[in-house]
């Protein structure tokens, strides 16, 4: 099952910026300004600063 688009309208990355996210149907929201990765487990968005992947933490 996808994520409703009703929420992806919604929803925002969870650090001070409050980006939108980008829904690649593959289990995974990107923020579109820090690049972070969060997945979506059981069609639930994980969006834990903690738990992404990539973003500012990550780079060189």
């Amino acid at each position: 099952m996808a994520l409703d688009p009703q929420l992806l309208e919604i929803l925002a990355c969870p650090d001070t910026h409050h980006a939108p996210l980008d829904y690649d149907g593959a289990q995974t929201l990107t923020c579109t300004e820090c690049g972070r990765i969060f997945e979506v487990r059981d069609d639930v968005p994980v969006l834990l600063l903690d738990e992404a992947r990539g973003g500012p933490a990550e780079q060189s």
